[in-house]
């Protein structure tokens, strides 16, 4: 695969958007209906050098990300952080619905945004994983790209930035609040995922081929590691890499009891290099050293 397209800066996004120049060169909003996709449409993959977040509606465009397609139907809403490799847009049928809020991470440097930004996981999720709104939450949504839209369209004076900057940081805390919301609404799907998840740990822990990462287990259930902590964290408390933790801990305690392998040996059996590691894993999860752990069931 040749190396990916980087879109580098806005100015540039906007002309192969056929979009006149943005009002300021590290921050743009602008309605899809005035954009022209033909361009974006003859790239094979790009990467962007900047936050992007849209809210696309009625539009039956799809955006190839990895091996899959991304729909953009009612009322969902993308977001994708700088360099995340995009590929092949189909624009679709329908004449484009929406509005995107484009922004470098020079805008937002040096405030509470840029630490707050980074430790927003849905930026990491795929766009498979897209945020699907209610009715009221979308006409919220859409209030809040409004008013950022607004001061953008206004005339730029040394309150702009910092106006924006807040507006900004109030669309992330909604939309935060929404998904989470979409975590509990989606339990169905969700159960579908925790069964998944434990069957595929058990294979994990029975074929003695090391412990499980988050990576590789999101991989497999074709979810990216990010979403799949968030999922887990909301519905049960715990990130991927406790949940996973929390599952070596019970086989481990299955193998102490059940059997008489010594310590160093259940340590290697469960794919620890040092047992010395498992040893400071089981004693930080149960306040109990493996051997106390045994002994306490005699």
């Amino acid at each position: 695969m040749n190396k990916p397209y980087l879109i580098n800066s806005i100015s540039e996004q906007h002309r192969l958007l056929g979009l006149a120049k943005p009002k300021h060169p590290l921050i743009s909003v602008f309605r899809h209906e005035y954009a022209d996709y033909r361009s974006l449409v003859e790239l094979e993959h790009f990467t962007l050098n900047f936050y992007c977040i849209s809210i696309k509606t009625d539009y039956d465009g799809k955006l190839k990300y990895g091996h899959r397609h991304y729909d953009f139907d009612e009322g969902m809403m993308a977001f994708i952080s700088p360099n995340q490799l995009l590929m092949k847009l189909d624009p679709g049928t329908k004449p484009p619905s929406g509005v995107t809020l484009m922004f470098h991470p020079d805008f937002i440097a040096n405030t509470a945004l840029a630490t707050k930004i980074r430790n927003l996981g849905f930026f990491s999720y795929e766009l498979s994983e897209a945020l699907h709104l209610s009715e009221q939450e979308e006409a919220k949504i859409k209030d809040l790209f409004s008013g950022i839209e607004a001061e953008y369209q206004g005339s730029i004076d040394q309150f702009s930035r910092e106006v924006m900057i807040a507006q900004i940081e109030l669309l992330l805390q909604f939309s935060s609040r929404f998904y989470a919301r979409q975590f509990i609404t989606r339990k169905v799907t969700n159960d579908e995922i925790l069964v998944r998840l434990e069957s595929l740990l058990d294979k994990f822990l029975d074929s003695q081929k090391g412990l499980p990462t988050v990576q590789q287990v999101a991989k497999e259930l074709s979810l990216s590691p990010d979403y799949l902590s968030d999922m887990l964290r909301t519905v049960s408390g715990q990130t991927a890499q406790q949940h996973i933790q929390a599952r070596v801990i019970d086989k481990a305690k299955q193998l102490l009891a059940t059997t008489t392998l010594q310590v160093s040996e259940i340590a290697y059996q469960m794919g620890f290099e040092y047992p010395q590691s498992f040893h400071k894993l089981f004693k930080s999860k149960t306040n109990m050293s493996p051997i106390e752990y045994r002994e306490s069931l005699s």
